[in-house]
């Protein structure tokens, strides 16, 4: 079960580090190409989640890395939780039900993550 939370968190956290950081750090007009639901918020909202998802991204790992409060690990992946609810949301309302889709397995892995940190690791 070790291996399986690992291999799954360090997936979950390279997916929010990349995502996050496109968000923080690519400005909004050449993310509207590529992420259509940019064009419904502000620029400080959408570089607002690419900070917590890196946030989160990084509180996946290092925790449990570095055995300095591991609780928090379940408690970053709860908090990702909330936020993919959200993205989810946004994608269904769209009519993007592919990402609506993704999104919903990101989820799941994510309480899998939480779960594992928290119970049988």
């Amino acid at each position: 079960m070790l291996i399986a939370a690992w291999i799954v968190t360090a997936l979950l956290a390279l997916v929010f580090l990349g995502s996050g950081g496109a968000k923080a750090f690519i400005a909004k007009p050449r993310l509207q190409s590529q992420m259509g639901w940019v064009n419904d918020y502000s620029a400080t909202s959408v570089k607002a989640i690419g900070i917590l998802e890196i946030i989160g991204a990084f509180g996946l790992v290092l925790p449990v890395a570095t055995g300095i409060a591991p609780i928090l690990t379940p408690i970053a992946a709860l908090a990702l939780v909330v936020i993919m609810i959200g993205a989810t949301v946004v994608h269904a309302r769209r009519g993007e039900t592919a990402l609506a889709i993704s999104n919903s397995v990101l989820v799941l892995l994510l309480l899998f993550a939480a779960a594992a940190w928290l119970f049988w690791v």
